[in-house]
């Protein structure tokens, strides 16, 4: 993989200062219901990376839910069995195809991915794929998720690495990366999607290996203290990737891949308010996820307005 450096990140994340929180516990019993204030029609893009380099797009949604206008752009990652994850790529619209970029974790390292596509979905011969070395250490880790948050002339670039160990790191980003905190206690989590993003704060949804679904909280203040809450007790431990979508006003469209089953399967959920949240069970997507690293395809920052917490 070639790219020139931009900086270095000063990765020593071991050195962080672990803060406490809750221990996620992960009680019995799961429920869903009719996710009022959301809509069954919603849809979100799901991207994916294949065994062979390629990057796909592919919408889902609906009732049943199925997916759709599956799109491949080949020759994206040039050494895809050392791909460990992505945080979401976001795609632009251009006069011949879309401008794509996007953060990746391969190899232990972090980098940034950019390109063009042309009319047929591949990479525009005209720009070239760019892939931009940020920085090491990653090896550890086995999520980033990242948000944006741009109203006039508001902007926040944040990024959250979860690592091994259950630490859950947190850094401003821009032209370098920045530490604001760390919080340890997370270490059963196995997936997070962003579901609401504001000036002052982030919400995620985290599905457990022991099954409960809960809601992560983290205020942008400094020192970082998350809030975790709990939606179900259990029934969710079978997804290895949450996928979220804004749907409605102020809800969620959430997709659960078991990469076991390479199943998929979707979920209309209302404003996120503890066990008091209202989850609707949309069904099995008519349609298999065969990859080993699936993601979120967003639309720029400023048009990707998520108010599902």
């Amino acid at each position: 993989m070639t790219g020139r450096k931009l900086f270095r990140t000063g990765l020593a994340l071991a050195g962080a200062a672990a803060l406490t929180t809750a221990a996620l516990a992960a009680p019995a019993q799961a429920k869903t219901t009719s996710a009022t204030g959301t809509t069954a029609a919603c849809v979100l893009s799901a991207g994916s990376a294949t065994l062979t380099g390629a990057q796909t797009t592919s919408s889902v949604g609906g009732t049943p839910p199925v997916k759709t206008q599956v799109v491949t752009t080949h020759d994206v990652y040039d050494h895809p069995t050392k791909l460990q994850f992505t945080s979401g790529y976001i795609r632009e619209p251009n006069i011949s195809g879309a401008d794509i970029s996007g953060w990746m974790v391969q190899d232990g390292s972090l980098y940034w991915n950019s390109f063009a596509t042309d009319g047929t979905g591949e990479i525009d011969p005209s720009t070239p794929n760019n892939v931009e070395w940020i920085g090491g250490g990653w090896a550890g880790y086995k999520l980033l998720e990242t948000s944006v948050y741009i109203a006039g002339s508001t902007q926040r670039h944040t990024a959250y690495g979860l690592r091994s160990d259950g630490t859950l790191y947190r850094w401003n980003t821009g032209s370098t990366w920045r530490s604001t905190g760390s919080t340890a206690g997370f270490g059963s989590v196995k997936s997070m999607a962003l579901i609401g993003k504001t000036a002052t704060y982030d919400t995620f949804l985290a599905n457990l290996s022991g099954g409960a679904l809960y809601t992560i909280k983290i205020p942008t203040a400094v020192p970082m203290k998350p809030v975790v809450t709990k939606v179900r007790p259990s029934g969710w431990g079978g997804f290895e990737k949450l996928i979220a979508n804004k749907c409605g006003v102020s809800g969620t469209l959430l997709l659960g891949i078991d990469k076991d089953g390479k199943a998929g399967y979707t979920y209309a959920i209302s404003h996120a308010n503890g066990a008091a949240t209202v989850i609707q069970n949309l069904g099995k997507v008519n349609g298999s996820f065969p990859d080993a690293v699936n993601f979120r395809w967003g639309p720029v920052s400023d048009l990707d307005p998520l108010t599902g917490g």
